[in-house]
This record gives C-alpha cells, structure tokens and sequence, in this order.
C-alpha cells in the first residue's frame, strides 16, 4: 500500500487524551475495512523507568486493537535531560528524520497513524516535533485538547496558526455536562468560523479519570496485605481519614470508588471507611492493621496496602499517578470507544482524509 495516508494525533498539553483518542478512532477504521498502523516516534522519559512505561503503553495500544508487529513502531528517541544534553553538546548527530521515514515505509497500510509528543513543540531540538514530523510524512493533524475554560480558544488559534493547514481540526474531551451546550452552540460555532473543525466534543467520564489499585500499588511500592485478585478495582477519587470517626464517616459517605489514605494505626477509621465506597485502604507508616481490620476487608473484597511513607508523601504520590492517568484497562478502552461512536464525527474524519474510496474498494 505505497499510497499510504498519515495523520498524526497531537496536543497541546500532556496528558489530554491523544492515546485514548487513538484508541477511539482505530476499531471505527478497521471495522470499515481499512489497514492501520500505529507508531509513537517520541516518547517522553522522566524517571529511569518511564520509558519501560512509554513502550508498555504503546503494546496495549497495539495488543487491544490487535495490530499486528509490522504495524506498530516503538519510540525512535526517549526525550529526558540525558538525551538533550547529549543533542546539546554535539554527541548525538543521529538523524532521526531520516530514520523516521525509514520506519513508516515499512509500514503495509491505508491509515498510519502516528502519537505525537506531549506539546506540538516537543521534540524541535530533534525535529521530530508534531509539526516537523507531519512536514516529513504530509500528515494531518488533529489535536486533542482537554477543557478546563474559555482560554482554550487562545491555545487552539495560537496552536492553528503554528500549524497551519495541516491541521484538519480539533477533539475536546472532558467536558463538564452541564458545559456541553456551551462547547456547542458557542464554542464548536467560533472554532469552525476560524478554519478549526470541532471533529469531536467528548464529556467528561468518571472511568477515564480513574486509576487501578494495582497502579497506585505500583507507584507507592506498597506491600498488599489482602484481596491481590482485587487490584483491577478502578478508583475515582481519593480520600484521607484524619479527623474524627463521626465526621469520617459522613464524609466518607458522600463519595464513591475512593482510596482512603489513614495511619495504619487508626482502626476506627480504616473500619469506617470499609462501610462505605471504598475500593482500597492504604494504611501509611508501615504500621499492620488489626487482624479484624484485614478480616472485614477480606469480607468485603477490598484491596489493603501497606506503604513506609508518611500521610502527606502518599497522598502527593497518588494524585499525581491520578494528574497522569494511562490507559492500561480493557475496561476503559470499551469506555473510550462507547463515547466516541457517540460524540466524534468519524464521517467527518473519513472525509478530510479522503478515504472513502480506499473503503469502497474494500
């Protein structure tokens, strides 16, 4: 398939949605009968093993919508300080242009598909920025935004004005319901006036923003004291059980699918919290609960971790894991794919592309 098509997904923030918004639009593709490959030229290491993380991420991706390994490529370039430093000072003169393109040819199919870096300026030292990297292929562009105010607009005119024409449009996801009507009738109108299709507007779900026992597990290096078959549970939110018990537990009540972060020595709250919404109690102190504590959540099939930071470590540990949510769950892809057969404007899509012919010779 020499005739191969390119779009690339891109942001102007981490952490917006690219990686779900690829896991959204590639099963429409398939299921019309069109061959997709995937690939992640950049990927952004901060922690020793976050690049581990970055090609885990892009194998789910992969393994969920079963592309094949020909169809997939891993990162050529793992940006941290390392790599910079040695771009900087003249030790790496790899081009990754060339090697990029190198890569993609080999790639038998209609729709390649390429995740950008994390802003559409990331990777410029290299030139394999979103804009730079979709010059090289001819790709559109379609960037993914999270809502969060009115001050979007700037972002995407500033964000269209760098990019040009080879941005095909624009995907809003989380968006506050009760914001829906607004993004619509005020929002969607002005974008479309200034060259910028709204291709997608995707509200805000609880699921998507959620992370799993076993992640956080995974983040705090913490011992799983009961229910290791329960890691898969998904938390929505997190709380701490400091005060007294009668106030935890009405506070406790008003929320649902929580993590409890107690003093691994505070029974009567750690008992509270099982009596309510709770999907995993992580006692902090390396302090062992008492035995009917881990008895009742064995009862109630509810996931304890037992960590060696304090109170307000674990809690700055956790809410980043949340700031930084993967999609690593089956449970969410079905998620992602419900809403966007919903919410994205696939017809649209096919037709910026130019792809129908491709699928009437299906």
């Amino acid at each position: 398939m020499a005739n191969a098509k390119y779009l690339l997904i891109g942001s102007i923030e981490a952490y917006s949605g690219k990686s779900a918004t690829i896991l959204g639009i590639i099963p429409y593709l398939q299921a019309k009968g069109l061959a997709i490959a995937y690939g992640k030229p950049l990927g952004i290491s901060t922690s020793n093993n976050s690049a581990e993380m970055v090609e885990e991420d892009v194998r789910f991706i992969a393994s969920a919508l079963n592309l094949s390994k020909d169809r997939v490529n891993l990162p050529l370039l793992y940006l941290n300080s390392q790599t910079i430093l040695q771009r900087l000072c003249g030790q790496d003169t790899t081009d990754y242009p060339r090697l990029l393109q190198q890569n993609i040819q080999q790639a038998n199919a209609d729709l390649v598909i390429l995740e950008g870096p994390a802003t559409i300026w990331e990777g410029s030292l290299f030139a394999l920025s979103a804009g730079q990297i979709a010059g090289l292929v001819d790709a559109h562009i379609l960037l993914v935004v999270r809502y969060n105010s009115l001050t979007l607009i700037d972002s995407l005119l500033a964000a269209k004005q760098y990019l040009g024409d080879r941005c095909l449009g624009v995907v809003i996801n989380d968006i506050p319901f009760e914001e829906l009507e607004s993004v619509k009738n005020t929002i969607e109108p002005y974008l479309e006036s200034q060259g910028i299709a709204v291709i997608g507007a995707i509200p805000k779900n609880n699921l998507l923003r959620s992370v799993s026992v076993r992640e956080i597990a995974k983040q705090l290096d913490a011992k799983v004291l009961c229910r290791h078959d329960r890691l898969d549970l998904m938390v929505e939110s997190l709380s701490i059980g400091a005060m007294n018990v009668n106030s935890a537990l009405e506070y406790f009540r008003q929320r649902t699918n929580m993590a409890v972060v107690t003093g691994g020595d505070r029974a009567e709250l750690q008992m509270a919290a099982l009596e309510t919404s709770t999907q995993c109690l992580i006692l902090t102190g390396n302090v062992p609960p008492q035995p009917f504590i881990l008895s009742r959540a064995e009862d109630l099939e509810v996931p304890v971790l037992s960590v060696d930071f304090d109170t307000l470590t674990t809690v700055e540990i956790v809410d980043r894991a949340f700031g930084q949510v993967r999609i690593q769950e089956l449970i969410k892809v079905n998620c992602i794919q419900q809403l966007m057969e919903k919410y994205f404007d696939f017809e649209r899509l096919l037709q910026i592309l130019s792809l129908e012919s491709a699928i009437a010779q299906r």
